[in-house]
């Protein structure tokens, strides 16, 4: 018995002509106004992303080497960073809160693919980071996940569900190993 055919040649695409000329103009900009302007050069870069639609602060931080997919549905606050070469697939709402940190070499992950379906269609998915934030080097952020106010994700932790506020998470799936204190400063 001969094993079923999908007929995938007319697969109709998940965006429409309008997304995929915004996302072209976007890469040329990324790729030379964006990505060679000096570091110290942030309010240009967030400028740059305000044209394509990006709510950003004027006082966020973007490092020239972070690869944003469709800055119209990024959003952060004052003081959030994104870190050198952090990936910020922002296929949906990806918002990133006030003095929140994603460091080097992170993955924002706002996608997947509905496997369960012949097609794979792609989903989109929001991300959300609270205030005060810190997720460390190399961290995996989930489609669809949510991250609470004040919490902490150890470098390389893999981020699949959401994590409570104040705490500290780590691992593969991340999960809360204590609560976050914060000690009064010396002086």
């Amino acid at each position: 018995m001969a094993s079923p055919t999908l007929d995938i040649s007319n697969k109709p695409s998940p965006h429409g002509a309008g997304n995929k000329l915004g996302r072209l103009a976007w890469g040329v900009v990324q790729a030379t106004l964006f990505r060679l302007s000096p570091r110290p050069l942030k309010k240009w870069r967030v400028f740059l992303l305000r044209c394509f639609g990006a709510r950003v602060s004027w006082k966020a931080r973007i490092m020239p080497s972070a690869v944003i997919w469709a800055p119209w549905n990024l959003e952060m606050d004052d003081y959030a960073t994104l870190g050198d070469g952090v990936i910020c697939y922002c296929v949906d709402r990806t918002r990133i809160g006030r003095q929140s940190t994603v460091s080097q070499y992170s993955y924002l992950c706002g996608a997947t693919h509905g496997f369960e379906l012949p097609d794979f269609p792609l989903q989109p998915m929001p991300i959300t980071i609270g205030e005060d934030c810190w997720i460390a080097a190399d961290v995996f952020v989930a489609p669809g996940v949510t991250i609470g106010d004040g919490t902490v994700v150890g470098a390389r932790s893999s981020v699949f569900t959401d994590l409570p506020p104040g705490k500290v998470c780590v691992g593969t799936p991340a999960k809360p190993v204590r609560d976050r204190v914060i000690a009064e400063a010396p002086g």
